[in-house]
């Protein structure tokens, strides 16, 4: 494929003279769209608007690249705008924009355009090719420039390839790059053709590996990081950083390869690195690095939630199931209370599916604080954080314990690197494989059990105690009380107190605080999965994808499914759930819904007193839980 092949002649604009940043965003959507390649202009529009949100496309030297990646964009394509008296566009070298490259990319399995994108990112690295095409007079002519610079430049990877084969007799430093960016189409490879230029330029050898939509290319190989003077990591997404144990090291933005290429290369030179100790993220490299302590708390926390989903979506649905199957095939009217209390276990089938499901959401809550800890900590953080997860999920303190944990876990792992640093090097080799585990289980399993436990048991206590003793007020009071407990932690304390305190009262013939239990419970996965339709661009794209499994979840009272979203965006998610849940709650309690089974949502509807009204009960605390959702996320990063 050739780059020309993605510009559409409608799409080029040689004498654009917008007002703004904005103004020029806007009309280059417009461009696109020209070209019949966008199904959702608005959507593709969000989508430019947040990655520009990220860091400025402005790359410098009178260049700016946005581009979005997402499903409202039928199949790549490229539009061009000259700016003959330039455009402000916070460029990170604060200099006006005079020719715009705007990239749309589609969310398929079809790489092959990115491999084309790639390839003009890199050309337009050269400042000829910039030039011809900013005094091009004419379309045609602009586009013939760009198919010239196309054929005789090698593809990326004959490029990337090139950099060893060119290998000079003799160099200054012997250096080796990686570059990555979280799109993986422009910075990437923008900022590999600016490290390349940098290094020939001050006599050194160079070779960059890319980590871009298409995979690892050029990748290094054990040999050549073990013989490189100086390696420099320009990336803003996750690197494997292991093999560069005891290796000097610079580690920046993915944009300071682009714009400060030469200084890097200097550096390099000159030796003035840290040497990179695997592990360490308090490196010189770390604290540099962009977003401050909000991002990389949410950068640790979103390690945790992205390894946790699977075993919340798999073992949920399984779940889900169980109750179908024993809704189906048994008559809940007419069982005891005791054998209602076993709803989801009675057929063979319902309960094999449902002790799979119970495994995998035992695996949930270790699984969170170990990968939050890992993310802190590296590696030797993971059993710690298992450790201090599964004291969480065995204990009092379940989903909030867990994500307390994960982060202890991490940061008691980077004192005792600290620590340990200070022994002989012949015992410092074992600490990986001994000192850690040893001292970190035992830190986090004493920190949990007599620190972290005992005030969330106290409170637990506390929570019974209130709820028996207003049983007898206000039944709409209690509702909304009851109904917003089980979504204030979604199977923490909280939580536990509510649900225990609804069973109980089955027992003493109260169906209707039950009814406003259960209603509580499935409220936060519904809102989920309802907001992550109506406000798209308030949840990141894997979000989407997994928001809609919330509905079966949400329906068959598994709240675990919306711990996810509200781990990943607590100060938004919880009080909107909440909101929507007592709401819920409270409608039951008006509507004098009542419930005889301690379990099984929408599954257990025969037996719920009321049902049409109590559906309505669900359905308006729902939108109300969606909406508050809509009105106080952020856009997704």
């Amino acid at each position: 494929m050739k780059i020309t092949e993605l510009l559409d002649r409608r799409s080029i604009l040689l004498n654009g003279a917008p007002a703004s940043k904005k103004d020029a965003l806007d009309q280059m959507i417009a461009l696109m769209v020209k070209s019949g390649k966008i199904r959702d202009e608005e959507a593709y529009r969000q989508e430019v608007y947040r990655r520009e949100e990220e860091g400025t496309t402005g790359i410098g030297e009178g260049i700016a690249i946005p581009h979005g990646k997402c499903d409202a964009v039928i199949k790549p394509g490229l539009a061009a705008m000259v700016i003959p008296n330039g455009v402000d566009f916070d460029s990170l070298d604060g200099q006006p924009v005079h020719l715009i490259f705007l990239i749309a990319a589609p969310n398929t399995k079809d790489n092959i355009h990115l491999d084309v994108l790639s390839k003009l990112s890199m050309l337009l690295m050269d400042e000829k090719f910039a030039e011809n095409l900013k005094n091009a007079k004419t379309v045609d002519e602009f586009l013939e420039i760009v198919d010239h610079a196309d054929q005789e430049k090698p593809d990326v990877d004959d490029q990337l390839a090139a950099q060893t084969e060119n290998e000079p007799a003799q160099y200054k430093c012997r250096i080796l790059a990686v570059t990555s960016c979280p799109t993986g189409i422009a910075h990437t490879y923008m900022a590999a053709e600016g490290l390349e230029k940098a290094a020939k330029a001050a006599g050194c050898f160079i070779k960059v590996e890319t980590r871009g939509s298409g995979g690892a290319k050029n990748v290094l190989t054990e040999q050549e990081i073990k013989d490189a003077d100086c390696i420099i990591v320009a990336a803003d997404a996750k690197v494997p950083m292991d093999r560069f144990h005891g290796k000097k090291l610079i580690e920046c933005q993915v944009t300071d390869g682009i714009s400060k290429a030469d200084q890097l290369v200097e550096r390099a030179i000159r030796g003035d690195a840290p040497v990179y100790q695997a592990g360490n993220p308090s490196s010189e490299s770390e604290q540099k690095s962009s977003g401050g302590t909000a991002h990389k708390i949410y950068t640790h926390l979103m390690n945790g939630v992205s390894h946790m989903l699977p075993f919340v979506i798999g073992g949920g649905i399984l779940i889900a199931l169980a109750f179908l199957i024993d809704g189906l095939c048994v008559d809940v009217n007419s069982l005891s209370a005791d054998a209602r209390s076993n709803f989801g276990t009675i057929t063979p089938v319902a309960a094999a599916l449902k002790n799979i499901g119970n495994v995998a959401f035992g695996f949930m809550l270790p699984v969170l604080a170990g990968y939050i800890a890992s993310s802190i900590g590296d590696r030797p953080a993971l059993a710690v954080g298992f450790v201090g997860g599964m004291v969480a999920a065995n204990g009092k303190s379940g989903f909030l314990g867990a994500l307390v944990a994960g982060f202890l876990a991490g940061y008691l792992i980077l004192a005792l690197k600290k620590v340990f640093s200070k022994l002989p090097e012949s015992i410092e080799k074992i600490t990986p494989v001994l000192l850690y585990p040893l001292f970190g289980i035992l830190l986090i399993g004493l920190i949990m059990i007599y620190i972290v436990e005992p005030p969330i048991g106290a409170l637990n206590t506390g929570l019974n105690t209130a709820l028996t003793n207003m049983s007898g007020s206000s039944k709409i009071l209690l509702g909304i009380i009851v109904a917003g407990m089980m979504s204030i932690d979604m199977g923490g304390p909280f939580n536990k107190a509510a649900y225990v305190f609804g069973t109980a009262s089955i027992a003493a013939g109260n169906y209707d605080i039950m009814a406003a239990v259960m209603i509580g419970g499935m409220v936060p996965p519904c809102a989920i999965a309802l907001a992550s339709i109506l406000f798209k661009n308030k949840f990141t794209k894997d979000e989407r994808k997994s928001a809609p499994v919330n509905f079966i979840m949400g329906l068959a009272f598994i709240t675990e499914g919306a711990i996810p979203y509200a781990a990943a965006d607590p100060l938004h998610v919880l009080p909107s759930c909440i909101i929507g849940a007592a709401v819920a709650g409270a409608l039951s309690m008006a509507f004098g819904c009542t419930l005889m089974a301690p379990h099984g949502g929408i599954f257990v509807f025969p037996v719920v007193g009321n049902a049409v009204m109590y559906l309505a009960a669900l359905v308006v605390g729902t939108v109300v839980g969606a909406v508050l959702l809509g009105l106080l996320k952020k856009k997704a990063a």
